[in-house]
């Protein structure tokens, strides 16, 4: 029965995609629009986180706006974005080419300063984030030449799911490595060398290291720093960055030095290099980044605890 389930939700799944995959990207932005203005009225929970770390970001930053507001278009752009990369994994790069821009790859050819690895076998690491239509860096890590793209993921607990999104990744041509079974495989590859390795590192499900972010203590992610220094890499960020309908532009903008004046930096004050540009690409634009993530787990339910039983 469990097979059938799974079965059942893999043809759904891939029809709803070929559905989609036949119109216009510019019709597909649309549509997921107007699904993301649905799901702020009917996704209460998420809605809440939004809001309120949105007004907890404007008291940080004493900035004007309305936080609900700022929230109903943040869903309309979650929504823009999810509808939008399933049509753009279909996609040449031909078709994308008025739809992606990218900006910074330049930085790959350049060469190693004083902050790189002695050891450099030509590994980049780039930390990148939720923000815009994050599934498009695959497309530009395929595109580089003399270099493997390759990421991270964690799949979904529905196989037939799981399946039809790698299925979608699998177009890009970079190589994805579910963290959880296939770490093995992704050493090999990174001892290998001429690896772009790219790192969600903005959020963390589990374990982190408590450092500031906008200004507020909460776990941080660590990946970057750590796979630099295993793996000889250069460290640099990358930013997708919605600017205009159907429009994203992929930006790697800065690289951060592994080591200073011949010693490894510390994992710690690389990971507050990586926090820092990340919060730099949120304030040039609030509302590209995944604000319905409780980041700093303010919104969170707490257990309640049973009542002790009377005293006899």
């Amino acid at each position: 029965m469990d097979r059938l389930i799974q079965w059942l939700l893999y043809a759904l799944g891939r029809s709803l995609v070929f559905v989609i995959q036949l119109f216009p990207l510019t019709w597909v932005a649309a549509f997921g629009r107007l699904a993301g203005r649905l799901a702020f009225v009917v996704d209460k929970r998420h809605r809440r986180v939004a809001i309120g770390q949105l007004e907890w970001y404007l008291k940080q930053t004493q900035t004007e706006g309305d936080p609900e507001a700022m929230a109903k278009e943040h869903y309309q752009r979650l929504g823009e974005n999810y509808v939008s990369a399933i049509k753009t994994a279909g996609m040449t790069s031909a078709g994308l080419r008025k739809h992606l821009e990218f900006e910074g790859l330049e930085m790959l050819q350049s060469e190693p300063g004083e902050g790189t690895d002695p050891e450099w076998n030509n590994n980049w690491v780039f930390a990148i984030g939720h923000f815009g239509n994050f599934e498009l860096y695959a497309r530009c890590m395929s595109r580089v030449e003399g270099f493997t793209g390759a990421t991270t993921y964690r799949g979904l607990n529905q196989p037939g799911l799981d399946r039809l999104l790698q299925e979608l990744r699998a177009r890009s041509g970079v190589l994805f490595f579910d963290r959880r079974k296939q770490f093995g495989k992704l050493r090999q590859i990174m001892n290998e060398g001429s690896v772009m390795l790219g790192l969600l590192a903005d959020q963390v499900a589990g374990s982190g290291t408590p450092m500031k972010f906008l200004g507020d203590e909460c776990l941080c992610s660590t990946a970057p720093a750590v796979f630099a220094h295993r793996y000889h890499c250069r460290l640099g960020m990358g930013v997708c960055y919605r600017i205009g309908p159907a429009k994203w532009k992929v930006v790697f903008d800065q690289e951060i030095p592994t080591f200073s004046q011949g010693e490894r930096r510390s994992v710690e004050s690389i990971t507050q290099d990586v926090n820092r540009a990340f919060e730099k690409a949120i304030h040039r634009d609030p509302l590209n980044w995944f604000w319905v993530h409780d980041r700093w787990k303010r919104y969170r339910k707490l257990k309640k605890k049973k009542p002790a039983p009377p005293a006899k």
